[in-house]
Parts: C-alpha cells; sequence; structure tokens
C-alpha cells in the first residue's frame, strides 16, 4: 500500500466518501488509475479556468460588497434588449429600498454553454433563459467559478441538468407561472391565423391584391372537435377559451382536472384523439415520454386535414413528421412557437444571415405554417411577473 500527502496552498476542494463505498469502486486497480487520471484531468482543467478568468476579468470569487451590507453579483446570460429594459429599473429600484442586500446585475448577450460559463467567475449567481444551455460540463465551470445559484427567466428548466446542479451544491429556480393566459392566448391566435390564413391575407392586402380564392378558405371552428393535450395550469386556460367557440372538447392528461370536465372536456387517449381531432393544441412539458408526441408513426392515425398547434416545447413534435404530413395533406396547417432545433437561431436576428438548418428553412417557406419565435409569454403582464420573482 501506497500513502501520499496531499498539501493544499491554499482552500482546497475536498470529496468525503463512505469507506466502503470507496473501496467498492477502488477494488479494480485499472479502475482506479484511471479514476484518478479522471479527477487529476478535471481539477487541473477547473482550475486553470478559473485562475485564467480571474487574471482576465480582475474579480475575486465569493461575496462582494463593503461593511455590513451584501451585494449579490449576477452574470444574465442571453441579455437582449428587453431583458436590460425590464430588469435594470426593477433592480434600481430595489436597490434604493434601503435593504443591507443588494442586486448588482451584468449582462451578456453569449448563452451559456462550457466555453462562456467562465464570464460568470467571481458571481454568486447567474439569470438564465429557454435556451442556455446548463449542461454537466458547463455547471461544473460555474461551480470553481463561485456560483451557488440558478435564476431561470422562464418556467422550463428542461435544459439545465439538475442532477449535476444537485451534485455541484448549485440551487436552482425558475418562475413557475408568469402568465399561463399569455400562452394559452398565443395558441388560440395562431390557430386563427393558420385557419383563416391571416398571414397570407395579410400579405396581399398589402401588395393591394384584394381578390378571394380558395386559398383563403378556412372553416369554422364551432362545432369542430378540439383536442388540448396537457391540461396544467396553461391548457386549462387554453380550454376555458376554446370551449367558447362551441366545440367538442376532448382532452389527454396523465392527471384529469375537474375544471376541465366542468367545462365539458371529454378525457380519451392519444389515439382516440389522433382519430377524432380537427384542431390538436399540444400543451405538455416536454419528457422522455413526451418527445416527439407527433411522429411518423403517428401520422397514419391522425384526422385527413388536422390543424396542429404547439406554444409548449419543440420536442414534441418530429420535425421531419410534421413536414411530411404537411406535403401529404395530412396535416393542413400547423402554428408554432417553439421548434426542436430552435437553439441556435431563437432571439438572434439572421435576417442578413445564411440559416443552415434545412428543416427550418422548409418550414419557413411553407405557407401552411404560421411560425413565432418563442414569444408566447411575451406580455407586459408575464415580463412583470418574471422580473418580480
Amino acid at each position: 500500500m501506497a500513502f501520499a500527502n496531499v498539501i493544499a496552498g491554499k482552500d482546497a476542494k475536498v470529496w468525503i466518501v463512505r469507506g466502503e463505498e470507496f473501496r467498492a469502486i477502488t477494488e479494480n486497480p485499472q479502475h482506479t488509475t484511471e479514476m484518478m487520471n479522471l479527477l487529476t484531468r478535471l481539477l487541473r482543467k477547473a482550475s486553470k479556468i478559473v485562475r485564467a478568468t480571474l487574471n482576465e476579468t480582475g474579480v475575486r470569487v465569493g461575496r462582494s460588497g463593503e461593511g455590513t451590507g451584501r451585494t449579490i453579483k449576477i452574470m444574465c446570460y442571453d441579455t437582449t434588449s428587453w431583458v436590460r429594459e425590464n430588469f435594470e429599473p426593477q433592480i434600481e429600484k430595489f436597490n434604493n429600498e434601503g435593504k443591507d442586500l443588494k442586486l448588482q446585475m451584468d449582462y451578456t448577450s453569449d448563452r451559456l454553454d462550457v466555453k462562456t460559463a467562465k464570464y460568470a467567475a467571481g458571481y454568486d449567481a447567474v439569470c438564465l433563459f429557454v435556451n442556455d444551455n446548463a449542461d454537466t460540463s458547463a455547471l461544473w465551470v460555474l461551480s470553481m467559478g463561485g456560483v451557488k445559484f440558478i435564476a431561470m427567466r422562464c418556467a422550463g428548466f428542461d435544459r439545465v441538468d439538475t442532477k449535476a446542479a444537485k451534485a455541484l451544491g448549485l440551487s436552482v429556480a425558475r418562475v413557475p407561472a408568469y402568465s399561463p393566459y399569455a400562452v394559452a392566448e398565443h395558441a388560440i391566435s395562431l390557430l386563427m391565423a393558420v385557419n383563416r390564413k391571416i398571414h397570407i391575407a395579410s400579405v396581399r392586402v398589402k401588395m393591394a391584391n384584394f381578390s378571394l380564392d380558395s386559398g383563403l378558405l378556412g372553416m369554422d371552428i364551432h362545432g369542430k372537435t378540439v383536442a388540448v393535450m396537457g391540461t396544467g395550469k396553461i391548457g386549462q386556460i387554453l380550454c376555458k377559451i376554446i370551449s367558447g367557440f362551441g366545440v367538442n372538447l376532448l382532452a389527454y392528461d396523465v392527471f384529469e382536472s375537474d375544471e376541465v370536465k366542468n367545462l365539458g372536456g371529454t378525457y380519451v387517449s392519444k389515439e382516440e384523439i389522433y382519430k377524432q381531432a380537427d384542431v390538436i393544441f399540444l400543451m405538455m412539458p416536454l419528457l422522455p415520454a413526451t418527445t416527439h408526441t407527433i411522429n411518423e408513426d403517428v401520422l397514419p392515425m391522425l384526422k385527413k386535414g388536422v390543424i396542429l398547434i404547439n406554444t409548449s416545447r419543440g420536442g414534441l413534435i418530429d420535425t421531419n413528421a410534421l413536414i411530411s404530413g404537411l406535403h401529404s395533406g395530412i396535416i393542413g396547417g400547423c402554428g408554432l412557437d417553439v421548434y426542436e432545433n430552435e437553439g441556435e437561431y431563437f432571439f438572434q436576428d439572421y435576417s442578413s444571415k445564411s440559416i443552415k438548418d434545412e428543416r427550418l428553412v422548409a418550414m419557413l417557406g411553407n405557407n401552411r405554417i404560421v411560425m413565432t419565435a418563442h414569444q408566447a409569454f411575451f406580455t407586459k403582464e408575464a415580463i412583470d411577473k418574471i422580473v418580480s420573482t
């Protein structure tokens, strides 16, 4: 048995493991060697990142502030104009209330990933949005830089590795419900735009083309079978709105809502929805069980000409299946506020750049698709709630 003394020049990070657990993983000499090599590489990499970043920026890891008061330093990623315009006045107002606790928020337009995580060295917290990539590698760098708290300025947190966050001692918070009405109302807007060809009609009229033809023909929503898949807070509000059209309301969720039933909604299987629905709203969270709910296998089950609306998560729809369904006529139209590969493009201006995603290009060129760029949440009431939370 060989022993070695390891002396830390400054503060050190120590892993405490139960004896029997450590012995169980070190019985294999090759395994032990590989594990030690891996830990060594990780520690060297992390320490180099932190040292280099601190040298570049001149910041100090830990709490900032003077005297008895405390200042919490926050790095805000994926910043666009609306973030600054809404956060800065509220932070100033908070800091002027005379409390011992102060907030200092700095901004970067870059999104969080393993490369940009070093920007947060010396900060106490980071503020993230829907397309920031808080995977294990990024969280490791954040943790080594002194970050202890992740604040999501949205409801979704599927891009945060919560298990890694817990292991690294990082707390994660989100805005659980900023404005469910905003998302539900946007879903209705997409339905009406797709059904009544508002996007096509608007362009025609602005070009002084006032003619009517079958390209603008829609259908009455009244009397149609409308399905809402996912009846959480947003789904329930959507059911209440759409029931006012006088529809035959179907619903699907693992947890059935009495409120939806009181509105006259009937819970049925997914297969029954595919068979009967003229309109399908996807309002589910993105989970392994819900990923690609609409896929190639589902297409033959759908009622011909069905309209799909998705304001929840892009991964609920297999984009290849959507394009195929539109070309075959099985899907009559689609309203999207999300896209499964939106991360690189949404919240960015690509009007003078080349879009390399062929599937996104195909959807943008299809006049049976009405697409908005993840703006369903974007109302004054919702933003006020996000900032105040």
